[in-house]
């Protein structure tokens, strides 16, 4: 999956496949994290969101079952 770095104090790169509904999140610590079954609607409000950290944590982190890679 293609990821594109975000600006942001704690994510560096965020990528999506919406055909899976995977979110893929690098943090700038240098952990990569997938996200399933995660609805396009949210990733695309992650990605407009004004503080992407925020977003993230409030509403995808322990919202959605998740894989280190």
């Amino acid at each position: 999956m293609d990821r594109y770095p975000v600006t942001s104090s704690n994510l560096a790169e965020i990528g999506y496949d919406p055909e899976l509904e995977t979110l893929e999140v690098q943090f700038k610590s240098g952990g990569v994290y997938q996200y399933f079954n995660v609805p396009a609607v949210m990733y695309e409000r992650l990605m407009s969101a004004d503080s992407l950290g925020r977003y993230f944590n409030k509403e995808i982190k322990d919202h959605y079952p998740e894989a280190k890679l």
